[in-house]
């Protein structure tokens, strides 16, 4: 088996953890990539991975060894696509993670016009509110919000979004529609509890601040579960536009407080281990989902 297609092996089996996924993903014998993953083991005279009857656990060496594969193997189908020509349908597998509502709203519905321009692509999406570590879970390309918790990250802001306070025409009109931030306090919150959410607001209107620290009656983990809980009438919640987009075209809920500006959300592509050049397929996703978000209000101005 040839270096390139060693390195292939190593790089699954590091992302699945397993011998028998990575030889499926692959299309090869679980004995045969079991091999090339102990040959190279034997050839760099590190162990890679920890055995155990509980599976798989990379080494510090084997972690190291992951970056650096995977940066020879993006080197590499940058050659190759410089010899096809840069148009050149992608092939193989791309890991995506995103957050779970962004992800199902915006993204995934335009999926079919990337699949049909490149049909050797795969994409494997893995959809989390939490900031999960890119290496570790094989990540090449990820698409975060808001402020970016590590400076070691390689990002660029491909989108962005207004943060407003929402409620259901039936919670207003039993509890009333709040017309000063501070009405806020009065009112059923609820909270995003980590990402962008939090109790503490600030409102701007005429160049002037309203710091506002919200009374949460419901802390939710998940985007999803804030959707669901405004939806049912239970509160009122600071989120971004675009989470409620379709229900606020519908009229399911509604906008507050319009007078008053909330900072923009901003949206990242995200590049893990600090690289500086995306592969290109990612390249090519962010590109395209850069692009889907051109065409609406969410795209860079």
């Amino acid at each position: 088996m040839d270096l390139i297609s060693t390195m292939r092996s190593f790089v699954r089996v590091f992302e699945t953890r397993s011998f028998s996924a990575a030889a499926k993903d692959l299309s090869r014998s679980q004995p045969s990539v079991s091999k090339a993953v102990a040959q190279l083991e034997q050839e760099l005279n590190v162990q890679l991975f920890l055995r155990s009857t509980r599976g798989l656990t990379p080494t510090e060496a084997g972690q190291k060894f992951y970056e650096h594969a995977m940066r020879t193997l993006d080197e590499a189908e940058l050659a190759v696509q410089a010899v096809q020509g840069a148009h050149a349908p992608l092939t193989g597998k791309l890991r995506v993670s995103g957050t779970i509502t962004f992800m199902r709203q915006h993204v995934i519905p335009k999926l079919p016009i990337l699949m049909a321009q490149h049909p050797g692509l795969c994409l494997d999406l893995l959809l989390d509110d939490g900031n999960i570590g890119l290496i570790e879970e094989g990540v090449e390309v990820a698409l975060r919000m808001g402020k970016l918790a590590s400076s070691n990250l390689t990002a660029r802001k491909i989108g962005q979004c207004r943060r407003i306070v929402v409620a259901t025409p039936g919670y207003l009109q039993t509890n009333g529609t709040p017309s000063d931030p501070t009405d806020l306090i009065e009112h059923v919150a609820i909270v995003l509890s980590r990402g962008e959410g939090g109790d503490q607001i600030t409102f701007t209107k005429d160049g002037l601040s309203t710091e506002v620290v919200l009374r949460p009656r419901l802390r939710i983990s998940a985007l999803e579960g804030v959707r669901a809980a405004v939806l049912t009438g239970l509160g009122v919640a600071v989120a971004s536009e675009w989470i409620f987009k379709d229900e606020l075209e519908r009229g399911q809920v509604v906008e507050v407080l319009t007078d008053w500006s909330l900072p923009i959300l901003d949206l990242w592509s995200v590049l893990p281990g600090g690289a500086r050049y995306p592969s290109p397929k990612a390249r090519a996703f962010i590109a395209f989902v850069e692009e889907q978000l051109a065409a609406t209000p969410y795209g860079v101005r």
